[in-house]
């Protein structure tokens, strides 16, 4: 794979590329029994639809709440009426498990000089405690939250933040992410794009396809050159 030249900094989306949003769901097996990876698919599913249509409708509100408004759909979805249930899934949501290669990997693009950054979806509250509980707030130089600009992913506006907060132009960041429509969308708006397709998904069919695929964050230091 052709290495990517003149990257300053790394854009890292949060959930699924750097955090298992499945892990919530998958910790609660006691309660959910096998249930558990119909119900999370069904969370996550709806949890982007409902970004996408908050943001045609001009309805803005935060991750928090529609993370919270599509676990409800999950949940009666899947025949669960439980408000401990919901709250102790809210709750570990805050606590998702980062991916094994991401630590390593962050650690080594920070050693490497390149700027580093979070461009998520997620209210603050909710990265700062993913954050830190993945041990990785260290190594990161910007915590970049859709709330600035007050709409989701893909908006233009969103990917505007890391050029503006990085300073640095679109062209010298590289963008990860394991969500195949925000990998395009970012490449649309102008990033050099790695798409961290973890599940071997076929390419979508919008504009503009990443300049790569990996598997695993592992595969992405050797790929860049700052010069």
């Amino acid at each position: 794979m052709t290495q990517l030249t003149g990257i300053r900094a790394c854009v890292f989306d949060a959930y699924g590329t750097l955090f298992d949003v499945n892990s919530a769901a998958r910790a609660m097996q006691d309660r959910l029994g096998e249930t558990w990876p119909a119900l999370a698919d069904t969370w996550r599913t709806k949890q982007l639809q409902y970004t996408w249509l908050r943001g045609l409708a001009g309805r803005h509100a935060d991750f928090w709440q529609v993370t919270g408004d599509a676990l409800d759909f999950a949940l009666q979805t899947h025949g669960f009426d439980d408000a401990g249930l919901r709250h102790d899934l809210m709750q570990l949501y805050l606590r998702l498990n980062a991916f094994p290669e991401v630590a390593d990997t962050l650690r080594a693009l920070k050693a490497s000089g390149f700027k580093l950054a979070i461009l998520s979806n997620g209210t603050p509250a909710m990265l700062q405690a993913a954050v830190e509980n993945a041990a990785i707030a260290e190594v990161m130089d910007a915590i970049l939250s859709v709330e600035e600009v007050g709409v989701y992913k893909p908006h233009p506006s969103v990917y505007q933040l890391a050029v503006d907060r990085l300073g640095v132009h679109g062209s010298e960041i590289c963008f990860l992410s394991s969500n195949g429509w925000d990998a395009y969308s970012a490449k649309a708006f102008g990033f050099r794009v790695l798409w961290c397709n973890r599940y071997g998904q076929p390419p979508e069919r919008i504009p503009e396809a990443p300049d790569a695929q990996i598997r695993s964050l592992a595969e992405l230091p050797p790929l860049l050159k700052s010069r």
